[in-house]
């Protein structure tokens, strides 16, 4: 064969394998590109989920701030109230507390105008006055609650006593109470006033 056909032959088989490479880069780049798309396609899916997913669970955690809100918001009403309601039925409770110890207390006040109206005329119905609205008197204050601090054969405690002098006894140890100068008194175990003493400290 002449070497001009087998040059024409060889430029054929080349343009004809070109052409081919051609047609196998379009099938690949075609290939690529749907390859391409789909995996876009399943990223924006794969991304889309979680979204969604968070997006629910805002709305779930705002739902449920919102009640914890109405509920601490209602609780708040709810002590307000009670608060209220308390200190109206403590104002109560104390004006009928004092309505009671008064009342109690205006038998002291006919036997203080009788014995002030004896006096002139008896000196000895006086004194018999006096110790009746005394005994009256430490009645309705034992009826309201009222104790006296014993401080007989007790050493000094700064709970129950307060101490204005210090004496030497050498019959007595120390912190011993001496003497009680005023009495102290207590209500339903509460100290209102407490008893002024003399301590030993020899």
């Amino acid at each position: 064969m002449p070497s001009f056909m087998k040059d024409e032959l060889k430029k054929k088989d080349e343009q004809k394998l070109e052409e081919m490479q051609q047609e196998i880069n379009a099938v690949d780049a075609d290939e690529a590109e749907e390859a391409a798309s789909e995996s876009a396609e399943s990223e924006n899916e794969e991304t889309q989920e979680p979204q969604d997913e968070a997006a629910a669970q805002i709305e779930k955690l705002t739902a449920e701030l919102k009640e914890k809100e109405d509920r601490v918001l209602r609780l708040q009403a709810d002590f307000e109230n009670f608060r209220r309601r308390t200190s109206k039925e403590k104002e109560e409770l104390s004006a009928v507390v004092t309505q009671g110890m008064l009342k109690d207390m205006l038998p002291l006040l006919d036997n203080f105008e009788r014995a002030m109206a004896a006096e002139a005329k008896d000196g000895e119905a006086f004194q018999k006055g006096v110790e009746m609205i005394f005994t009256q008197f430490t009645e309705i204050l034992k009826k309201n609650g009222l104790e006296h601090i014993e401080v007989e054969g007790q050493k000094f405690d700064p709970n129950f006593h307060q101490a204005v002098m210090r004496v030497q006894n050498a019959d007595m140890e120390d912190d011993d109470i001496a003497q009680e100068l005023q009495k102290g008194y207590m209500v339903k175990g509460r100290v209102i006033r407490p008893s002024m003493v003399q301590v030993v400290a020899n």
